[in-house]
């Protein structure tokens, strides 16, 4: 299909991940009030959408603790701003094999494999208004991780968010997870107007170059809307690459720490900057009620 320059952008700002990031920079949010308190000033910045993972307070560690994700969700509603909120539904898929001469048995004390009903459940819980899909299995850069999400376990985790009423957003890191999202989709797992955030750069999975992207970006349905991002240094870059290609944005402190060389970011920071670029470009930046509109979402109130 040609692409067209997307006129109204959102942007979502991913808060603070569950890299190892939280020692890397003092703007990395680990505590509930802390990742609400950052996710309330990239909605000021421009933010129409909060991705937010939880940490372990006391030591930053990503967790998976439904109490955390409970608070976050009160905290981030109660809020005098509106924002869409999307949780993540990343975590529990975590392989981690032993050496390559013996890779069995797995490392039980890195490996983090839990089942679809158990790693939907804060979800199930908090009824945010989007969730993340991983539709696929793959190697990060760990040399003995793999994120594992086989098809089984995918079709029983859309299904569940399906049926909460949950938009799922399909993490697409390569072009075979559309293709699977596409197949979801055809057996009405996920609804038609699916949301799709293709996510570049990350080791190993699509390269961030303008061939593979655009190859990306081909392989989303016309009728599906569609955000992306990239790592470091090239998130800005692709949040015009983005906007241009007809789709939105994603920036924040999962993916990147840094404004500039020697200088450490804000998520409002970068949400500022991106809303620079897509205005400079000659797009708007649309809120969170336009979102909602958008993407079929119903806001919930406060618990």
């Amino acid at each position: 299909m040609p692409l067209a320059m997307n006129r109204e952008v959102f942007i979502t700002c991913a808060v603070t991940g569950s890299g190892a990031t939280q020692d890397r920079s003092p703007h990395v949010p680990r505590t509930p009030a802390e990742i609400t308190a950052s996710a309330v000033e990239a909605a000021r910045a421009g933010a129409a959408i909060v991705h937010c993972h939880v940490r372990d307070p006391d030591t930053g560690v990503p967790s998976r603790r439904r109490d955390l994700y409970r608070e976050v969700t009160d905290r981030i509603r109660a809020a005098d701003i509106d924002v869409v909120l999307n949780l993540t539904a990343g975590m529990g898929g975590d392989m981690v094999f032993g050496p390559p001469d013996a890779p069995l048995p797995l490392n039980d004390q890195a490996t983090d494999m839990a089942g679809a009903e158990e790693r939907v459940a804060h979800i199930a819980e908090c009824r945010p208004e989007i969730c993340t899909l991983d539709c696929g299995t793959m190697n990060f850069a760990e040399a003995d991780y793999v994120m594992t999400n086989t098809p089984g376990m995918l079709r029983a985790m859309g299904a569940m968010m399906t049926e909460m009423g949950v938009k799922p957003e399909i993490e697409a890191f390569d072009t075979g997870h559309l293709w699977f999202a596409r197949e979801l989709v055809k057996e009405g797992v996920l609804a038609p107007d699916a949301l799709v955030q293709l996510c570049m750069g990350v080791p190993w999975g699509a390269p961030d170059d303008l061939t593979t992207f655009l190859a990306m970006v081909q392989n989303v349905p016309a009728d599906w809307t569609w955000s992306a991002f990239a790592l470091g240094r090239h998130q800005m870059p692709f949040v015009a690459a983005s906007v241009l290609a007809g789709g939105n944005v994603r920036v924040g402190l999962e993916d990147n720490l840094m404004l500039g060389p020697g200088q450490l970011a804000t998520n409002a920071q970068l949400v500022e900057r991106a809303v620079g670029l897509i205005e400079g470009l000659g797009a708007k930046v649309i809120g969170p009620d336009a979102v909602r509109e958008k993407l079929g979402l119903t806001k919930r109130a406060p618990a």
